[in-house]
């Protein structure tokens, strides 16, 4: 006599019910349906100006100007270049300091509502303005001067940092440093011991990204006079010597593959518990 179970082990196994098309939608399916609308909302935006052109043609006579590079100015870039780095360099260790007080009162988990909402409208309005307008402001107050870049730059990164650390705050968890202001330990001692060896490695990132956004844009405030290699990028375009344009590009090339190698290395090195970042040996 077969065992009991065998007919049920034979079934077909049972059907879950069909829900209806509305039933099945959930945040990810919602977000891909709003983004796939907006792509069809923006395909205007796609005209062009309607007369028939030789795109290709006018693309490949316009690269021509770039080649050969006249390195003969090369000294002339490097200087420039060094005044870019230096006002990354202090950019983004002014908008740090700024970054962390306005990143914790913009934490919900460290601080009442009402200061959270304060903060991160702060952050939001400063946001809004980009950095090229910031430096804009920056030489409107101080002059065109590297200063200016300075400035700039700090206040445009502020509000980037401001938001990372405040969501890297948001992110740990908070009962060991709980469990410190249980046992007595003060409100310093709490964040340095239950708060802080969590949140570094983030921070850390987030500073040498910073740091490597910011060379970027020290290349182009130059454009409004806030000083770095934008200026000579804005010379070169005005007199049309595409050559020189082209060795200054190259130039800023060989900056950033140089930060990029060497940001991912100490990325390895101080914030191995990142998630994605190889664990350094």
């Amino acid at each position: 006599m077969p065992p009991p179970d065998s007919k049920a082990r034979g079934a077909a196994p049972a059907r879950s019910p069909d829900l209806p098309w509305h039933h099945r939608l959930n945040i990810t399916s919602v977000s891909l349906i709003i983004f796939l609308l907006a792509i069809a909302f923006s395909l205007p935006a796609m005209r062009g100006s309607g007369r028939d052109l030789d795109h290709a043609g006018n693309l490949v006579r316009f690269l021509k100007r770039f080649f050969p590079p006249d390195l003969s100015v090369s000294g002339q870039i490097l200087e420039a270049l060094m005044e870019t780095i230096q006002i990354a360099v202090l950019a983004t260790f002014f908008s740090i300091l700024l970054a962390f007080p306005l990143a914790v009162a913009g934490a919900q988990t460290l601080s009442p509502r009402w200061l959270v909402v304060i903060s991160r409208m702060i952050m939001n309005c400063i946001r809004t303005i980009p950095g090229l307008i910031w430096a804009l402001i920056a030489v409107a107050v101080v002059g065109p001067y590297p200063l200016a870049g300075v400035l700039g730059l700090s206040f445009y990164s502020l509000g980037y940092l401001g938001k990372f650390f405040g969501d890297a705050f948001e992110s740990v968890d908070l009962e060991v440093a709980r469990g410190l202001r249980a046992i007595g330990a003060g409100r310093i001692q709490a964040f340095q011991h239950g708060l802080w060896p969590n949140t570094r490695p983030l921070i850390w990132s987030y500073s040498l990204w910073m740091l490597e956004y910011n060379i970027r844009s020290a290349s182009i405030v130059g454009y409004v006079g806030a000083g770095g290699v934008g200026v000579l990028l804005h010379v070169y375009q005005e007199y049309y010597q595409w050559d020189r344009f082209a060795t200054v590009l190259l130039f800023i090339l060989a900056l950033v593959t140089l930060l990029d190698v060497a940001g991912e290395w100490v990325r390895r090195q101080v914030a191995p518990r990142i998630p994605g970042t190889p664990i350094s040996a």
